[in-house]
């Protein structure tokens, strides 16, 4: 389980100090899938860096099964069995993508059983297994590869930060697809940051943050149909935006 103890987060301003999050307290229970949204600028990707470990609360604790991992590293988090996946999935010159999937999954895998994850995220493995991780991948290629990269690692929890940005319409149907499928197979939990409304459409729970705090959070029937009714106040929109935090 995963749970954030007051955590607050601040940077450098002009002002002396800005505070993007402030006195945040959440649980999440195992096997869930919960995704966090809210306006643009409101906290969401701070809070997924937070919990990674690619950020430092300036207070609060962070613990991951009982542990206290607030001053662990992002390898150490790893190691723990957190995944995160960027916004902009990362380039590799010279890297193939079966490469990618056996770092992921810490064996030598064959190509067969590598294939076995690209085929989970709806690509045909053999048009992509011997291809390096470069420019001629389009945003939603890199976005379902990173996926597979995640179920072959088999974490026990799964962070996503805007897997919708930067990706066209067609790609973020099958994006959904996938993040569906996903949530039939693992036995892991999923947190997604994002304002999409078909993301939000799938989850167990929505937690909403705005001005870097937790305004409300539920089951996401309960959550949904309010966040529809004031669409413009909290950034979600149900057409395909391909907006980034």
């Amino acid at each position: 389980m995963l749970k954030l103890e007051h955590i607050s987060f601040n940077v450098p301003s002009e002002q002396g100090r800005k505070e993007i999050i402030h006195d945040v307290s959440l649980e999440m229970e195992d096997g869930k899938f919960v995704v966090v949204t809210g306006p643009n600028g409101g906290g969401k990707s701070t809070l997924a860096k937070l919990i990674m470990g690619i950020e430092k609360p300036t207070s609060g604790r962070i613990y991951f099964d009982g542990k206290d991992i607030t001053d662990s590293n992002v390898t150490e988090r790893a190691k723990m069995g957190i995944s995160f996946a960027f916004q902009q999935p990362v380039r590799f010159k010279g890297i193939q993508v079966l490469d990618l999937i056996r770092l992921a999954a810490r064996k030598q895998l064959s190509p067969a059983d590598a294939c076995q994850y690209l085929s989970e995220v709806g690509l045909c493995a053999r048009d992509y297994i011997n291809r390096e991780v470069n420019g001629s991948l389009s945003g939603g290629e890199l976005k379902r590869i990173e996926i597979a990269q995640v179920l072959a690692r088999g974490t026990k929890l799964s962070v996503f930060d805007e897997p919708e940005a930067g990706i066209d319409l067609w790609s973020f149907q099958n994006l959904i697809r996938v993040f569906e499928h996903m949530r039939e197979v693992t036995d892991g939990s999923i947190l997604i940051i994002s304002h999409q409304e078909r993301i939000l459409n799938i989850a167990d729970e929505i937690v909403v943050i705005a001005d870097g705090t937790v305004t409300s959070r539920g089951p996401k029937d309960e959550i949904l149909p309010k966040l529809l009714g004031t669409s413009s106040a909290v950034g979600l929109c149900s057409a395909f935006n391909g907006g980034e935090e």
